[in-house]
């Protein structure tokens, strides 16, 4: 109950204020199609660099929990996700909101978002220690496995090819060695004076998860002016809170399947959502109702995608694994406030992740409140048209970028960086595999040369690195994780070329 001790941080003037900020702004980025949670995480990570990191990391983490309820708002009023975590959402909300129930739609899933998100990091705070206390048992090899575990869960489960997956890992992998060996002090694929310091990785970040939506924008030109935005007309709030608390099935389905999947590094909140709204579906008697504006549906998705936020932080702070897309640009804010995630985080940090925690709690309950405020006028800036808004996000990047070293070397970094990624997209790569491969690629290199030194002093590597419980347990795991992917992507193509 340790955590009780630190709430009274978050209500500092400063911390307070970051979390207001943070879930307004979040509510109005997820609300803004082709703005993803990541992406918005990403452009923030700059703008943290003067804060202390407790209040830095508020701030992100309120982005991430509002941007993921805001998402269900142009799910429901324009029918496009503003996530890829609402794409359940959209089946029975923009239907329910075409039949002039705009209102009891926004309702009902920003309600079910505050009991999937309390639900979700409620785990965060009573699974996270007693993971932590297991990993303390870790040592240079099991930190080695559990890097290559992180970039090989992610690399086949984040996209929809195996091979794709691996080798976007890989890429990421190799960018991290760019520059000089901290052990040797030799050059490593410094082919420009500018890479002489390695790859920053906020510029990075910014680089492969906005450049590729900057461009995009561009191209979609004058698109959304087009866009028609349903009025939301009045609902009265108590009707829809009875009804989402009436509806516990699928509240319980979704809860249950979002706190899982948020579990399980790499398949983030799209797979949460889908499938619990499989899963109501199928354990409901109104079944025939889904597809045709059901609130059920709804309430099942939004309380899916936002238990598996606390959840999907399990893993990231305890054994450096992000358990999503946006989790791993969380690691990357971590790492740049010089926190470094794993066993003994609690011990070394409490006065930083607590406050971190307890305010994603808090931060639920002000994401519900602004919700249902502004949820009818956030769906509005989807009007702006996507050149504005791709021209706006540029100027972030670019300001991001450079301002981490005031250097323009990361801006141009960046640049190459995200143009590179957009064409990658275009044949079905995907940037999260690449992004964890970069982050976690200088933690197993170093777990590597650290457990080296120290296997050559006793019984050689292949003894250190291959035997012992832990290292088997996880060597499995690695293998487990790639044999599965194969499997699934199999058979999805046997499906596809059956139907």
């Amino acid at each position: 109950m340790e955590f009780i001790f630190y709430f009274g941080e978050v209500f500092t003037f400063t911390s307070f204020g970051l979390l207001l900020l943070g879930t307004i702004f979040g509510l109005i980025l997820g609300a803004t199609p082709g703005l993803s949670p990541t992406m918005a995480v990403a452009l923030a990570i700059p703008f943290t660099f003067k804060l202390e990191p407790a209040q830095g990391l508020i701030l992100l983490g309120a982005l991430y929990t509002s941007t993921v309820a805001g998402g269900a708002v142009s799910a429901i009023l324009l029918k496009i996700p503003g996530a890829p975590a609402n794409i359940a959402t959209t089946l029975d909300g923009h239907t329910l909101a075409k039949k002039g129930e705009g209102a009891r739609a926004l309702q009902v899933s920003f309600l079910a978002s505050l009991f999937g998100g309390v639900i979700g990091v409620l785990l965060l705070i009573f699974l996270t220690p007693v993971l932590a206390s297991w990993a303390l048992a870790f040592g240079p090899s099991e930190s080695f496995w559990v890097a290559i575990l992180g970039v090989t869960i992610i690399g086949t489960l984040g996209g929809g090819s195996v091979v794709k997956g691996l080798l976007a890992g890989c890429i990421g992998l190799w960018l991290s060695t760019i520059g000089f060996d901290d052990i040797l002090g030799t050059q490593r694929f410094i082919f420009h004076s500018s890479l002489s310091g390695g790859i920053n990785i906020i510029a990075a970040l910014i680089g492969l998860f906005a450049i590729p939506q900057v461009i995009s924008m561009f191209a979609k030109g004058r698109q959304a002016q087009d866009m028609e935005v349903i009025d939301v007309k009045p609902h009265p709030l108590v009707a829809s809170i009875r009804e989402t608390i009436g509806s516990i099935r699928a509240l319980g389905i979704g809860t249950t399947v979002g706190s899982i999947i948020g579990l399980i590094p790499g398949v983030g909140g799209q797979i949460a959502g889908l499938v619990a709204y499989d899963q109501s579906k199928n354990f409901s008697p109104d079944r025939e109702k889904f597809g045709t504006g059901h609130p059920e549906g709804i309430i099942a998705a939004e309380s899916a995608n936002n238990a598996m936020v606390g959840p999907s932080l399990v893993p990231l702070l305890t054994l450096s694994i992000p358990g999503s897309p946006t989790a791993a640009v969380l690691l990357g804010g971590l790492i740049i406030h010089g926190i470094f995630p794993g066993p003994n985080i609690f011990r070394d940090y409490p006065a930083v992740v607590w406050p971190f925690i307890n305010s994603m709690l808090i931060g639920q309950i002000l994401m519900c409140i602004f919700g249902l405020m502004i949820a009818g006028y956030a769906a509005r800036i989807a009007r702006v048209p996507s050149h504005i808004m791709a021209a706006i996000v540029l100027a972030l990047a670019v300001f991001g970028s450079y301002s981490v070293q005031t250097s323009m070397n990361d801006v141009y970094v960046m640049m190459i960086l995200g143009v590179g990624m957009y064409f990658l997209e275009r044949y079905g790569y995907s940037a999260a595999p690449l992004v964890l491969g970069l982050i976690l690629g200088p933690i197993a290199e170093g777990s590597f040369v650290e457990g080296a030194m120290i296997a050559n002093a006793q019984n050689g590597i292949a003894t250190y690195f291959l035997t012992g419980t832990l290292n088997m347990v996880l060597i499995l795991m690695v293998l487990a994780s790639i044999s599965y992917s194969v499997w699934l992507e199999l058979r999805n193509r046997k499906a596809g070329a059956a139907s």
